[in-house]
């Protein structure tokens, strides 16, 4: 993952965590409970990402040999 993308995705999630973190002081339970699955899908989608760029960085690696 080039820096630029982490660097976007470690503020958005960080971000959304902090949303979390104000609906809470908020008393707002269900958008708290929401804004946290919504942080939790998008935090794995940068793993998802991460993964594929480096299988597919991987695999032209193999076919250069």
């Amino acid at each position: 993952m080039n820096k630029t993308l982490a660097l976007i995705y470690a503020l958005v999630g960080t971000a959304l965590l902090t949303t979390v973190s104000y609906f809470i002081a908020a008393g707002r339970p269900w958008m708290a409970v929401l804004t946290g699955v919504i942080a939790l899908f998008f935090i794995g989608s940068g793993f998802i990402v991460k993964a594929r760029q480096r299988r597919r960085r991987e695999g032209r690696q193999q076919e250069e040999r």
